[in-house]
């Protein structure tokens, strides 16, 4: 009788077992690399529908919502995604959000794509504290391990950022 592991042998038709495939449990391929790719209308609720979507991804490769790495790229995503609607929108045109999951590597690369090239990134500074806005890529610096933008084809920019991943135990 067959013990229940949760693992299942395979016999092929002359009787040869085979060893069960490798587990690529929470949606990851079997080297511990998710990818996340999806374009949001440029609006308000386009960034906060981008950040709800890779949490949800998070979620599905074993990070648990209140995890400080899922609150790190949750955040980095809202700021990235806030900024391409504000200041990289162009009538008619979605932005797209890519996060990749890098076990091997223990990070994540977050990467928003607008439509508008003029409009680039400046240096993350601090603003002063009677300012209302201005802090998005001040945060992005803080929790990125380093971030930044390069032209995209045909057309915009790609803002990016590697946020830093714990290792799992037993694996990426």
């Amino acid at each position: 009788m067959a013990s229940m592991t949760g693992t299942r042998t395979t016999t092929a038709a002359d009787g040869w077992q085979e060893d069960p495939p490798a587990r690529r449990g929470f949606g990851l391929n079997g080297n511990g690399y998710g990818s996340l790719s999806r374009q949001f209308p440029s609006t308000p609720q386009g960034a906060q529908d981008a950040r709800h979507a890779v949490v949800r991804q998070l979620g599905q490769w074993g990070f648990g919502p209140m995890e400080d790495v899922s609150c790190a790229v949750a955040l980095v995503v809202a700021e990235l995604a806030a900024n391409a609607v504000r200041h990289g929108s162009l009538p008619g045109r979605e932005f797209a959000v890519r996060v990749d999951y890098e076990g091997a590597a223990s990070r994540f690369r977050i990467e928003v794509s607008d439509a508008r090239l003029g409009r680039t990134p400046g240096e993350a500074v601090l603003p002063p504290a009677d300012q209302e806005s201005g802090r998005g890529l001040f945060l992005v610096e803080c929790l990125a391990s380093r971030w930044g933008w390069e032209p995209r084809n045909p057309v915009g920019k790609t803002v990016w950022a590697e946020v830093a991943a714990p290792v799992r135990p037993g694996g990426p």
